[in-house]
């Protein structure tokens, strides 16, 4: 499956593609998790070009198995088609035929603030469900640490609905919170 999602620009924000992460992203990879805020809220850790390779690879396999769909997001700031890598958005699914599947992203530090952690997790949100509702897809669930208020505001901006606080167990230090979308609700 090559999937490539494109989400327009506004008076106020950048264009933004989206597309299967490949090796020509380790560097800007590597770069992006110098960030300690972005370490913080991660579990892997991508700290030179090998780790990258490994990260990358996961996700590669997550493509071909079809249980982790990873989308580089970049922005294009200048109108040119040359982009810069801001974040990361997946679903991770268990199988065909499952009724739910998880989301996450993450954003780069030079890209917080400016919107395109919603953006991005909108337009796999809306791929999800036209990709897999005929498959039974119906519900979106995401998932974040109680203290991480920034994901929060991307769920909530997003349609992701805030379901219940769930006790902290690995990976997660903290108690989380567990958002969900469905398939019939709008954002």
């Amino acid at each position: 499956m090559n999937v490539t999602l494109r989400v327009d620009a506004t008076p106020s924000a950048t264009a933004l593609h989206l597309r299967a992460w490949n090796e020509n992203d380790a560097e800007a990879l590597v770069e992006v998790y110098r960030d300690p805020t972005l370490r913080r809220w991660t579990s892997l850790r991508v700290e030179n070009a090998e780790a990258a390779a490994e990260w990358l690879e996961l996700q590669r396999r997550g493509w071909e198995t079809g249980e982790r769909l990873s989308f580089a997001v970049h922005e294009d700031h200048s109108g040119t088609g040359e982009t810069r890598l801001a974040a990361n958005v997946v679903m991770k699914r268990t199988g065909p035929g499952q009724e739910s599947a998880e989301v996450g992203y993450w954003t780069a530090a030079h890209a917080r603030g400016r919107g395109v952690a919603p953006r991005a997790l909108e337009a796999l949100t809306g791929w999800a469900f036209d990709a897999f509702g005929a498959e039974g897809l119906e519900r979106l669930d995401l998932f974040h640490q109680v203290d991480n208020l920034a994901s929060c505001r991307v769920a909530e901006k997003t349609g992701y609905r805030f379901h219940q606080i769930l006790p902290a167990r690995p990976p997660f230090p903290r108690d989380g919170h567990w958002h969900v979308r469905r398939a019939d609700a709008p954002a």
